[in-house]
């Protein structure tokens, strides 16, 4: 039995359902699971002296596109909205191959942890020539090595251009041929039990790029196979207006004639649903990935984030892909969701520590995952550390909760631990060589867009 015993914490903000804050206080976690908080002694076989740390619950992505890393910050995208910014992109995704799925992977997810996000959601969707075994096996294998919590994808998209779809042909692919990796991703890689390090749901990528029969079947084997069903919706009104003129329909309407609609299903965005469908949505348990840094680049809109935690409607943070961010680090997502809501929504915004309990475990629960979300007996062991005593926190450390949210934080925690394994120390990753990783991604980025 591997024990890991965190003592002396100025504070641990479990995220529980009291929202206990605990001061001085200790924590361990045997084999990943936390098994004590409190103030006595434990024994341990590593011991981690907290003393001037604030303890936090490990943060959770709901929707990412980790690809995406690798074709950010490019000038000809900078002014464009949704449907033109992924014509041009994808004249780009459509050279994706295995190294540059492990490296762009390893690159954001590294980001992610040294940010304090300990779960990661993909939503991969680009498989040029079909190729998902080998891109999915590069995900995991990179997840692998730095030790996070992987909730991978099998995307798809079956309308390309010549369908009146948005993506070139090369990487779409036939109902038949995704059924069928779908069906394989799930038993290789889903790992339904408690405290499962990888995972995995099946997502086709919106209504522009997916046919009626795709998300017809994708929902059909979904739950035969008993995994969650993710999407792209609502996130502009050139998507509302797509459906509208194909189907007839609102897209949540669509949705639901699909079998879209449930506690298993979550959405990306969600900006732009209605009065009655937002209550529809509470009533049904249909969740949403709050994306706002995505949102406001694309200009996209701002996602009604106070209405839906009003009526019911399971909320979790992601930062979406980088390439509409452009970076993969939860932590400024959340203060800047915070900021967002108090300039959209004033005194009905979410609090700063609201935001925290979105990104934790609201987050969880839109990944229909009870094992993680918060700091308490049961729960996986996964969180990160921030020393108080930076320049940056003199002055800010007055309310714990909400701090992340109201003053944030700039730069890497001091630790992120998954699983009960320290995968952050000091600020940097434990499981790589961070400068020979960087120097490989460097090279491998310049490769890959000298093909466009």
């Amino acid at each position: 039995m591997s024990r890991l015993f965190i003592k002396n914490a100025s504070a641990i903000v479990t995220c529980d359902g009291k929202d206990t804050v605990l001061e001085n206080s200790n924590l361990l976690i045997c084999d990943g699971v936390i098994t004590y908080l409190g103030q006595e002694s434990q024994e341990a076989d590593e011991i981690i002296d907290a003393a001037g740390c604030i303890v936090y619950p490990g943060l959770i992505n709901t929707h990412h596109h980790l690809y995406q890393t690798f074709s950010r910050n490019l000038p000809q995208v900078q002014n464009m909205e949704l449907f033109d910014w992924l014509t041009t992109l994808y004249e780009i995704w459509k050279n994706l191959d295995y190294d540059v799925i492990y490296q762009s992977s390893l690159t954001g997810m590294g980001e992610l942890l040294k940010t304090g996000c300990t779960t990661c959601f993909d939503h991969h969707y680009v498989f040029p020539g079909g190729d998902s075994k080998a891109l999915l096996e590069a995900q995991f294998s990179a997840a692998k090595k730095l030790g996070i919590r992987m909730y991978a994808s099998r995307g798809s998209m079956d309308l390309s251009k010549k369908d009146g779809g948005l993506p070139p042909d090369s990487v779409v692919q036939t109902v038949d041929e995704i059924l069928k990796d779908s069906r394989d991703a799930v038993e290789k890689y889903h790992d339904p039990s408690p405290y499962s390090m990888q995972m995995v749901a099946l997502a086709p990528c919106s209504p522009f790029s997916a046919s009626e029969e795709l998300y017809r079947q994708s929902a059909i084997l979904a739950r035969t196979l008993g995994v969650r069903l993710h999407t792209h919706l609502c996130e502009t009104l050139d998507e509302e207006n797509y459906v509208l003129g194909k189907y007839g329909k609102r897209p949540l309407a669509y949705m639901e004639d699909m079998g879209w609609v449930g506690n298993d299903v979550w959405y990306a965005h969600g900006i732009h649903f209605n009065d009655e469908e937002l209550s529809q949505m509470a009533q049904t348990g249909t969740g949403v990935a709050h994306c706002p840094i995505s949102n406001m680049k694309l200009s996209s809109g701002v996602c009604r984030i106070p209405d839906m935690l009003r009526l019911g409607v399971p909320v979790g943070l992601a930062v979406d892909g980088s390439a509409s961010n452009d970076g993969s680090n939860l932590l400024e997502e959340l203060r800047v969701a915070f900021l967002l809501h108090r300039l959209h929504a004033s005194s009905l915004a979410p609090s700063g520590y609201d935001m925290l309990k979105i990104a934790t475990n609201g987050s969880a629960a839109v990944l229909g995952r009870k094992d993680i979300g918060s700091l308490e007996p049961g729960k996986a062991g996964d969180l990160f550390m921030i020393r108080k005593n930076r320049l940056e926190l003199v002055g800010a450390d007055l309310d714990v909760k909400s701090m992340l949210g109201t003053v944030g934080i700039k730069g890497s925690v001091d630790y992120t631990i998954v699983n009960g394994t320290v995968v952050v120390k000091n600020g940097e990753l434990a499981g790589i060589d961070e400068e020979l990783e960087t120097r490989k991604g460097k090279e491998l980025v310049m490769n890959y867009l000298n093909h466009y």
